[in-house]
């Protein structure tokens, strides 16, 4: 980075071999604050999925990773807070120094399962797991902006209850963000399809900066069992997935809009199909009672957008996808997130539900 700062020339050059030679990194260094050019000049097209082979095989219980990345204790040591975003989130190492981030809250068990179906259908995610209790040791006070948030879900001996942890892994590095109108995949079949997995989930919280940009030594999108582990590329993900699985937009109540059974079976999944498009009523315009921020309420009704005129023939891709996923697979994702099975079972049913309604356009 420093090459570029010493001269304009260099500088100048330097753009223009990247916007030349590789065009769609540029949305990568563009969106990073913390950019390396060497690394970005090697590296390959980016990529936002793969087409899964063995849909009907995937393990949606232990999703992307695998049974044999899952935590293998539920004791952890403390490393720092993450003071980004609204959840409450901490750094963590387990017993053989493996990073995790844990996150607790209401996003906790709807992140896991949304990290589930995106992978089951060939979207890059996180390596997600669930776990009711976990201790975590030389735990620090919290922050105070988020000491009311974690009420009832962090003891003072660092218990903490319903955790969501995201396994960090050596092979990847964050470079930058990804914004929906602007990326490399712009009208393609893979963003549109990306657009309509956010309405099945219902994913309300689609901010760009929920968006992540990963430079991975093992571009693999079918993980252990994928043939091309080993490459390296550039990989696009809806990297926070936790205001899914209830309302289409944000609400007050934040309980009602983040994995609520309830509000998912109630919400509305298509507004309006054309003969060439599909609206769906994710992202809605949120709760008029939250009008109390102008420029977060109106940044939000511009996201709106996300969901709405999708070629129909994209989504009806994305339902035929969906559609190879049995039950009982569907039911394990939110089983993996410790749904009681009478929720597991209302919110498994909608999601077929939807399924169907995408196949039948």
């Amino acid at each position: 980075m420093g090459r570029f700062m010493n001269s304009h020339t260099k500088m100048g050059w330097g753009f223009a071999i990247v916007f030349f030679c590789a065009p769609t990194l540029l949305v990568a260094q563009v969106e990073s604050k913390h950019f390396d050019e060497k690394q970005v000049l090697a590296e390959r097209d980016a990529v936002l999925w793969r087409a899964p082979t063995d849909i009907t095989g995937r393990d949606l219980f232990y999703g992307q990773g695998g049974q044999e990345d899952a935590p293998t204790s539920k004791t952890f040591t403390y490393v720092k807070e993450d003071l980004k975003g609204t959840s409450p989130k901490f750094d963590v190492r387990d017993q053989e120094g493996v990073k995790w981030r844990v996150k607790l809250g209401e996003e906790a068990r709807p992140e896991t399962v949304a990290t589930r179906l995106l992978w089951a259908v060939g979207y890059f995610t996180n390596e997600d797991y669930f776990l009711p209790l976990i201790k975590v040791e030389g735990m620090q006070p919290v922050s105070k902006k988020r000491r009311n948030r974690v009420k009832g879900l962090l003891d003072p001996d660092g218990t903490m209850y319903n955790a969501r942890l995201k396994r960090y892994s050596k092979d990847e590095k964050k470079i930058g963000s990804w914004k929906w109108k602007r990326n490399p995949f712009t009208g393609t079949r893979e963003l549109n399809g990306l657009r309509v997995m956010m309405a099945v989930i219902n994913n309300w919280d689609l901010k760009d900066e929920n968006n992540s940009v990963y430079f991975e030594k093992e571009l693999n999108a079918d993980d252990k069992h994928s043939d091309k582990s080993g490459d390296t590329g550039v990989v696009y993900v809806v990297s926070d997935v936790g205001a899914s699985f209830a309302t289409s937009g944000r609400v007050r109540d934040r309980a009602a809009a983040k994995g609520n059974f309830e509000s998912y079976r109630r919400s509305k999944f298509i507004c309006r199909t054309t003969v060439e498009f599909v609206d769906f009523c994710t992202p809605r315009r949120e709760s008029l009672t939250l009008a109390v921020n102008p420029k977060e309420f109106i940044g939000r009704l511009r996201l709106r957008w996300i969901g709405r005129h999708i070629p129909r023939s994209d989504a009806k891709w994305m339902g035929q996808l969906l559609a190879q996923l049995s039950q009982d697979q569907i039911l394990d994702a939110f089983r993996a997130a410790g749904y009681p099975p009478e929720q597991a079972e209302v919110f498994a049913d909608v999601v077929g539900q939807r399924i169907a309604e995408l196949e039948d356009l």
